[in-house]
């Protein structure tokens, strides 16, 4: 082969081992938020992206190999041609052909291993970790193709691979990994405070975080700290708490004090429609007027506790430990206010 030919087989092969050292990272730095909005719309190279990424395992099987034909040709091919280009001009300094043939065969590897290392590794690798996003859109299109191309013997070696990988005890995985722990997540809010890259002053972000940690008995109230009426309370009872206390729901006890359910404000006012009104807001509410609460765990997770009243459509949940007795209500409200912070009750104006 010509020497000039072996040096723009370099230069090609360079080329093709930056391509798969740029699709290998891109791959799995990617995120898969910023790449599904594309696909929704339509992006076939976000459709494609999105299935390099589904099969990460076969993706770097695919550049693995690409990587290794590259590597083991580029010292073939190109280090003959330098180390042939190198014996003229060592030649005028008079050595011996051993000492010229290991001088150039030196340079030539040292030459080719700083191209190889430099411009077919570091470079995609820092350009791919960089620019993920746009790197797996520019480059999945053509992995993809080589990975069919290649693919009875790139399903091969992902298949010794992955038993390779069981040895150990390990589950292989196919799919790069595009979700952050809570911690992560927590870790990358309070590094943006610092850095002044994001502003938390009314700290709804980090209260959004504490709150997947807490449980029901964190925000529910004791039994004893409730504002509670009997269970033959009557409308006008009802209406007297509502003007000592401020509150519009309150919780029902039976003769142990153990909450049955809830009245609202509105169910006194309904109560009191019709002529006989004045009769009527004498009487112990109707049973059908007292809501009953969800009952939930001590140890549930406040989101699912939270999940479990918007489907039952209840504002107050009734707690429970282990034993299943009753130790605290969790109202809705509260829950809220985990999030968004104090929330007011409007019929609680002046209080």
């Amino acid at each position: 082969m010509n020497d000039w030919a072996g040096i723009a087989w370099l230069v090609v092969l360079l080329a093709f081992n930056a391509f798969f050292v740029g699709a290998e990272f891109a791959v799995i730095s990617a995120r898969r938020s910023q790449i599904e909005p594309l696909a929704e719309r339509g992006s076939a190279t976000a459709k494609t992206a999105l299935y390099a990424m589904e099969h990460a395992t076969l993706m770097l099987a695919t550049c693995q190999l690409g990587i290794t034909i590259c590597s083991l040709l580029i010292l073939n091919v190109s280090e003959p041609a330098i180390h042939h280009l190198l014996e003229g001009p060592l030649g005028l300094t008079g050595w011996s052909e051993a000492v010229i043939g290991g001088v150039a065969f030196a340079i030539a590897l040292i030459v080719v291993s700083y191209l190889h290392v430099v411009f077919g590794e570091m470079v995609p690798k820092n350009l791919a970790f960089s620019l993920p996003d746009r790197a797996v859109l520019l480059l999945a299109t053509p992995l993809v193709w080589v990975s069919k191309l290649f693919y009875p013997i790139i399903v091969a070696l992902n298949w010794i691979a992955n038993h390779a990988v069981r040895l150990f005890g390990v589950e292989p995985k196919n799919e790069a990994a595009s979700t952050f722990t809570l911690d992560e997540v927590a870790t990358i809010v309070a590094q943006s405070r610092i850095e002044g890259v994001l502003d938390d002053a009314s700290g709804s972000i980090t209260a959004a975080l504490e709150f997947t940690d807490k449980k029901a008995r964190d925000v529910a109230v004791p039994l004893g700290d409730l504002v509670t009426l009997p269970e033959a309370t009557t409308p006008d009872e009802i209406e007297r708490a509502v003007a000592k206390h401020g509150f519009s729901r309150y919780v029902v006890v039976d003769g142990a004090g153990i909450p049955l359910g809830y009245v609202h404000l509105k169910d006194v006012l309904r109560a009191a429609e019709g002529p006989d009104a004045e009769h009527k807001l004498a009487r112990p509410i109707q049973p059908k007027r007292i809501h009953h609460m969800v009952p939930v765990l001590e140890s549930t997770d406040l989101e699912d506790a939270l999940a479990l009243m918007r489907r039952s459509s209840r504002h107050l949940a009734q707690v429970r430990d282990e034993t299943g007795t009753v130790t605290g209500v969790l109202f809705l409200e509260d829950i809220i206010e985990e999030l968004v912070g104090e929330v007011h009750d409007a019929t609680r104006r002046g209080f």
